[in-house]
């Protein structure tokens, strides 16, 4: 599974997580893992780590969000441009060897295959001004 699959397994947990309370993250990432198709248990522990970390960086993810999106809160952005931009910004602020510019690129790439005609526009525009 290449990087840029591994981060769409990850987008795909974070937007799903979104439809559960926050207690139930435990048995929601359980499931996922269940039905992730790696195989490779080095690349299934990634993805869990990176899962969990981003879970745990959430409040602070968000302040970030929030703090620099005028107009836009977490609470009124679509789910699927939430679970991207959250990602992107564990990316960027908590990841060393993960450039900026490419943490940007995955998240409006994969808005451009997930989500509405608008979304890359509004995703780039959120995450550059976090930058």
């Amino acid at each position: 599974m290449s990087r840029r699959k591994i981060r769409e397994q990850i987008f795909k947990m974070l937007f799903q997580i979104e439809f559960h309370e926050k207690e139930d993250f435990e048995t929601q990432l359980a499931l996922f893992m269940e039905e992730l198709e790696e195989t490779d248990e080095e690349k299934r522990a990634y993805i869990e780590q990176k899962l969990r970390d981003i879970y745990g960086y959430l409040d602070e993810i968000d302040a970030s969000v929030n703090e620099k999106s005028v107009g836009w809160k977490t609470t009124r952005m679509a789910k699927v441009d939430l679970a991207l931009i959250r990602l992107a910004v564990y990316e960027i602020k908590y990841e060393t060897d993960m450039p900026t510019g490419v943490a940007i690129n995955e998240a409006v790439e994969l808005a451009k295959i997930y989500s509405n005609e608008g979304s890359p526009s509004f995703v780039n525009g959120v995450l550059a001004k976090l930058v």
